[in-house]
């Protein structure tokens, strides 16, 4: 039997789709979803607004586009009379698309924009309590630094060892948040390009050369994100470090 054209239209999209997805047939594209081939003959046969915003959505994600692109890209509100007699033997039978489609497809556009709102309130609570808890972390900070800068100005004698443990909150907040420091300052390594930034006038190194860090690196959930500063070794500098 031949194929109508809508079903051949919709197929050669959604193939195009799981072709950027990487997606290699319509058996894997209903595992990795969890949407069945029923519901994906029903998409490909014209019958969009009849599927789930469920299982719309996961389609969407998985093939890696927005659920207005999906809808734009399969939706029709054509009468495809000749289509959907062909079509009606596969999927059912007495039923009117041509007076349904712009109907569910409206529905389903409002549904989808529903979601989207709360998407969005529910970004915005989470966005609340980050900065509520954030403020709560920083709470000694917060209420002490600003004293103890003016008292610092007033009074530049006084040592900066005493002002270290007030910066510690925001220390415990970074590590809360998966940040996590590479290497002390002064310490000397070996050099390695991946990990260590030579400063910019502060001479060459080859891998494997001890180099001193001059500014610490910093990793985030176990991914670089900074790469520490270094600089290569002068000779006194290494054979104090041996004597030490």
């Amino acid at each position: 039997m031949k194929q109508p054209t809508t079903y051949v239209s919709n197929q050669q999209k959604l193939k195009q789709l799981m072709q950027q997805a990487e997606i290699a047939s319509f058996e894997e594209l209903s595992l990795v979803s969890g949407v069945s081939q029923w519901q994906l003959n029903r998409l490909l046969t014209g019958l969009l607004p009849k599927l789930s915003i469920t299982d719309i959505l996961k389609l969407s994600q998985v093939l890696n586009i927005s659920l207005e692109q999906l809808l734009l890209e399969f939706e029709t509100a054509q009468s495809l009379s000749e289509d959907w007699e062909m079509t009606s033997q596969v999927i059912s039978k007495n039923i009117n698309i041509n007076t349904n489609t712009d109907s569910n497809t409206q529905s389903l556009k409002q549904e989808y924009k529903q979601l989207q709102d709360r998407l969005n309130q529910q970004e915005e609570t989470l966005k609340k309590e980050f900065q509520s808890a954030s403020i709560a972390a920083l709470e000694s900070w917060l209420l002490q630094w600003p004293t103890a800068a003016i008292v610092a100005q007033k009074n530049p004698e006084i040592s900066a060892v005493k002002l270290l443990p007030l910066v510690k909150p925001i220390f415990e907040l970074l590590k809360q948040w998966g940040l996590e420091m590479k290497g002390t300052v002064g310490e000397m390594i070996p050099y390695d390009p991946q990990f260590h930034q030579l400063l910019e006038g502060g001479g060459n190194a080859e891998q494997g050369d001890p180099v001193i860090i001059r500014y610490v690196g910093y990793d985030h959930e176990h991914k670089l994100l900074y790469r520490a500063k270094v600089s290569p070794v002068k000779k006194e500098e290494e054979s104090t470090a041996t004597t030490d």
